[in-house]
């Protein structure tokens, strides 16, 4: 296995106090540069000044997961079943759970602190199934941490504690870090606290194929400071003391650190940060096209000049790019005036843009040069942002869904339904076994047309729900039942 993400433990709510302003500090700082050393001098570089800056706003996250014994799906759940929801009844699965205590699952792993008002980053996949967040700060003071959103599709989530004297770090620009500098890792591999290694950046704009998210933004920094479990989530920082990503992954065949780490670049934490605070969910723009990175072999196979750049496979229907101009056959060669050598530097570019942002792309057409002004758009083809009121019932759900065409209905044998395309931390992954690709068919004995059909049978629903639906490859019915 090329990467292991360490997962440790879910919830997902939106914290109903929180501020809408960030209190973060950035750096304009260059990265540091180190001089050469002759004989007479210590060798290597100091590393004491960025460790002694960084560690105090590196917390220890603790993650607690209770799940009860006998929760699932119940197939073919008889109509009675019906008769014991009410509004003071909260059920988990359904009637034939087995009875016992809930067995708790404890992770560990690592955060930031990015603001003095206790704001802190770290990766989703470490609080992720939590139904208890504890972070303990480099002075050993303890706190309980509220979910304020979580971004499956970049690894990311954001937690908020209430303290006093919190140390915040300086965000840098990850844009401007170079292969060779050197760098600092911080943060609690295998319980040890406060641990600080140091490497070089190996690589930019690395796509290692490891988040499963349909959305997903793989744009690495490679590094080979030495990162274990625990590490995830913490900072990696230039030799000023600036963050310039948190750790995420490593590749290795054993689970541990066997040469190379993964880092989310801050350029992405912090449009991710700010749109969990602001709008409750990320904001995304979408070019809309199917791309692949140029090499030698896709050049000579379509009769190109260049072996660099993202070449356009096809576009989908209704999509900026569409809409703006871009045809099959293109390669885009850079975004707003910065060059993009492969997919992930293309798809991390465009990610951290919102939906009705501008974004000017020069491409090659027949050998020739071209630029396109593009607005980019959303998933539903539109420039809107979604409001986070819109969202609330599907973030309380944990899930994104989809309509099902004509098509897709005929093949299954039915005349409605959606399809939960992602899970989310949420109630259905707390209080059910659903799985990605389920079907709703009805709720609470409502038909089930369209994902505002699901907003609406919810939005004030109080007490046991009932969900039913199938899976594409299992003909019988499959029953679900949650509390809202």
């Amino acid at each position: 296995m090329l990467g292991s993400l360490f997962t440790v433990g879910l919830n997902y709510a939106f914290n109903p106090k929180k501020e809408k302003v960030f209190r973060i500090e950035h750096s304009n700082q260059a990265p540091a540069l180190i001089s050469r050393y002759d004989a007479h001098d210590t060798p290597g570089p100091d590393f004491t000044g960025a460790a002694e800056r960084v560690m105090p706003t590196v917390v220890h996250i603790r993650s607690t997961q209770l799940r009860p014994s006998g929760r699932g799906a119940t197939p073919n759940l008889p109509e009675a079943f019906r008769d014991f929801f009410g509004d003071e009844f909260f059920f988990g699965p359904g009637p034939q759970r087995s009875p016992g205590q809930p067995q708790p699952a404890i992770g560990t792993g690592s955060g930031v602190i990015i603001s003095d008002d206790g704001y802190i980053v770290t990766n989703n996949h470490v609080i992720d199934k939590a139904d208890d967040i504890e972070v303990t700060l480099h002075d050993n003071r303890t706190f309980k941490a509220d979910l304020v959103g979580v971004d499956p599709s970049t690894d990311l989530a954001l937690l908020k504690i209430e303290g006093d004297d919190l140390s915040a770090v300086t965000l840098g620009n990850s844009d401007d870090v170079r292969v060779g500098q050197w760098v600092l890792a911080i943060g609690n591999p295998f319980n040890l606290n406060s641990t600080v290694t140091a490497g070089i950046v190996s690589a930019k704009a690395r796509n290692i194929n490891i988040l499963r998210d349909q959305s997903a933004i793989e744009s690495f920094i490679q590094t080979d400071a030495a990162v274990n479990p625990g590490n995830s989530g913490g900072a990696l920082v230039d030799l000023n003391g600036n963050l310039i990503g948190i750790n995420t992954a490593i590749a290795s065949p054993t689970g541990s650190y066997s040469g190379y780490s993964f880092a989310v670049p801050v350029s992405i934490v912090r449009k991710v940060m700010e749109d969990l605070l602001q709008y409750g969910t990320v904001q995304r723009g979408y070019l809309g096209v199917i791309i692949r990175s140029l090499d030698a072999t896709l050049a000579r196979e379509h009769d190109l000049d260049i072996t660099e750049g993202v070449y356009v496979d096809s576009l989908v229907s209704n999509s900026a790019a569409e809409a703006a101009g871009i045809e099959k056959g293109d390669v885009i060669l850079s975004v707003d005036g910065t060059p993009v050598r492969q997919s992930s530097e293309l798809i991390a570019a465009v990610g951290t843009r919102r939906p009705g942002d501008k974004v000017e792309l020069q491409v090659q057409r027949d050998g020739k040069e071209k630029t396109f002004e593009v607005t980019l758009r959303n998933r539903e083809g539109n420039t809107e942002l979604v409001a986070e009121a819109e969202l609330s019932v599907l973030n309380e759900l944990g899930v994104d869904l989809a309509a099902l065409d004509r098509d897709e209905l005929k093949v299954l044998g039915l005349d409605h339904g959606v399809k939960i395309t992602q899970l989310r931390p949420g109630k259905l992954s707390r209080e059910t076994d659903v799985r990605e690709g389920f079907i709703i068919t009805h709720i609470d004995g409502e038909k089930i047309k369209s994902p505002e059909d699901v907003q609406k049978v919810l939005a004030d629903k109080k007490g046991g729900v009932m969900m039913e639906g199938r899976y594409e490859n299992y003909p019988r019915t499959f029953y679900y039942a949650f509390g809202m």
